[in-house]
């Protein structure tokens, strides 16, 4: 059973409901999903000590072994200046030794994110996440546009990976791409 990383970090929690979508449509496929996040920032990033294991909404933090225990990775951020939240980033910046042992080279991976408007940089912030990914040799995934997800335009989607756009809760269309975002990580994850 290939187990994959949802990791993502969210402040509003549309960011986690789509992690949370992805998680189904990666169960639904057979696979195993570990979600897990990232803690604030506070005033610099710095990994969760003593008993700082999970997050207020119950997500346990991330480890550097969740990574390269995993089949495949599923990323997740809001926008922040078109760009992917600082502590997600900052988590990411401390895994050059995966980056060196090549720990997470020829895994399948793919993004999310979340914008509060039309314009807000939801593409920009999924390239943003994918840069890091690729030169770990990880093989980035999107949505093809196959999936009907992508024709709807009153919400987020795009061809780098499901989005939303600014709502009180996901819209139906948005949480669908997200399931099968899931579902094919969870199909291109070998587990050996």
């Amino acid at each position: 059973m290939a187990q994959i990383l949802i990791l993502f970090y969210s402040r509003s929690g549309h960011i986690a409901s789509l992690a949370e979508a992805i998680a189904k449509g990666v169960e639904d496929a057979g696979g195993e999903a570990k979600l897990r996040t990232v803690p604030n920032l506070s005033p610099a990033f710095s990994e969760a000590s003593g008993d700082e294991f999970e997050s207020e909404q119950g997500y346990l933090y991330a480890t550097k072994n969740d990574l390269r225990e995993c089949d495949g990775l599923a990323l997740g951020s809001p926008s922040r200046f078109g760009t992917m939240a600082a502590p997600l980033k900052g988590f990411l910046e401390t895994t050059s030794d995966l980056w060196l042992s090549g720990a997470m080279i020829d895994k399948p991976a793919a993004v999310f994110a979340s914008a509060s408007s039309l314009h807000g940089g939801h593409e920009a912030v999924l390239l943003s996440m994918m840069t890091p990914l690729l030169h770990h040799g990880m093989l980035v995934m999107g949505c093809p546009y196959s999936d009907p997800g992508l024709a709807m335009t009153e919400g987020g989607g795009t061809p780098y990976g499901p989005t939303h756009l600014d709502a009180d809760s996901l819209r139906p269309h948005e949480e669908a791409m997200a399931h099968r975002l899931g579902q094919r990580l969870a199909k291109w994850s070998h587990h050996d």
